[in-house]
């Protein structure tokens, strides 16, 4: 199967996380004057402002996000883009260490590379046979040991909890199932040592969907359920998908030129295979939503998005079908926020989502 092209680049890793949409830098004319320096964006003669329900310091960073696109465009060589993403995500990573004091080692687990992530103080009494394992952002292509780390840091610290994450296998040089398969194996191995009902998974955006993937594959293979999941940031079934995956672009800043140029000028194409082009959209073991049997043997799940985040429709999509279905699921959104928006700890709802999380791992990990 050939790969799927979009009409915009897909940056994975960013500002926001695993997977951001956005256009490059060469279609976005110098003045528009759709977009105001405050951050409202017209959209078809349609004003749209930033939601006056944001912290100061949230508004702030999104009319950065929006008005000047600080994090530039995706590269089509794929070290380059490693690089760069690893270097946006080391960025978050600066501050957030500087908040929450952790100790990062790497350990292999069942053959598989990981970075084991524990609290400076150590891990709390009660936690002691409690784990999470954290499967990393960044669109399946890039964010193996940086977004990682930027998702797995304040839950350590602020859970005072071991998080294992894995630096599983990713495209260009590997498919599907590749990194379910290497999430098994991390999986079996911590099974030795923690009981399952002891045990959170939680991902964002590609992490995320790997997270339900897991789920998915855990079945299947006679493996046990973890006590709990976090799909953050993404869904059961990926991420593109009703209004918001339409319309989050454009409300981020990221519109289409007021004059197309001879020739296109359209974002870079690569010919590279994706993680998921030959996973079929029926196989559950790729997409969860394709099966109502294995959905319903979710363990609890927790949905974390934003409101300007393309994945928001599928997040709730997938939140009322586990409902619908008997699984105990929760769905928060936050207001103008856009995709992985706690990436950046400095802000106050990044923080309320890292309670969030906590609060529903300690509910659901056995005592």
């Amino acid at each position: 199967m050939t790969s799927v092209r979009r009409p915009v680049a897909i940056m994975c890793g960013l500002a926001a996380g695993a997977c951001l949409l956005v256009a490059p830098a060469a279609a976005q004319d110098p003045v528009d004057d759709r977009i105001s320096k405050d951050g409202a964006v017209q959209l078809d003669g349609v004003t749209i402002p930033l939601s006056p329900l944001m912290s100061e310091e949230a508004r702030e960073y999104m009319r950065h996000v929006i008005v000047d696109k600080p994090f530039g465009a995706a590269l089509p060589d794929i070290r380059e883009e490693r690089k760069r993403q690893d270097g946006i995500m080391f960025d978050f990573l600066a501050p957030m260490r500087e908040r929450y004091a952790v100790d990062v080692a790497e350990e292999t687990i069942g053959g598989i590379v990981t970075d084991v992530v524990t609290p400076a103080g150590g891990i709390a009494p009660e936690n002691a046979d409690r784990v999470l394992i954290n499967l990393h952002g960044g669109g399946f292509v890039t964010g193996g040991r940086s977004a990682s780390l930027v998702e797995s840091v304040p839950l350590a610290a602020l859970m005072k909890i071991k998080v294992i994450s894995i630096d599983y296998r990713m495209a260009p040089e590997y498919q599907f199932p590749a990194a379910s398969e290497d999430v098994e194996k991390v999986y079996r191995e911590v099974l030795k040592h923690y009981d399952a009902s002891r045990i959170g998974l939680f991902g964002c955006s590609a992490g995320g969907f790997l997270a339900a993937q897991s789920i998915a594959w855990f079945e299947a293979h006679d493996l046990p359920n973890p006590a709990a999941v976090g799909v953050f940031c993404a869904s059961l079934g990926g991420y593109f998908g009703g209004d918001m995956s339409a319309i989050a672009g454009p409300l981020n800043g990221m519109l289409p030129p007021l004059v197309r140029k001879p020739g296109g000028g359209g974002p870079p194409r690569s010919s590279a295979p994706g993680y998921l082009d030959a996973a079929r959209r029926d196989d559950p073991l790729a997409y969860p939503v394709a099966s109502i049997e294995v959905m319903k043997r979710f363990p609890p799940t927790l949905f974390i998005s934003g409101t300007r985040s393309f994945e928001m429709s599928m997040a709730l999509d997938s939140h009322n079908k586990l409902a619908a279905g008997g699984v105990d699921s929760q769905f928060h959104a936050w207001d103008s926020m856009n995709h992985a928006f706690f990436y950046n700890s400095e802000l106050p709802e990044s923080r309320e989502a890292y309670a969030i999380m906590v609060d529903f791992f300690e509910k659901h990990l056995a005592d």
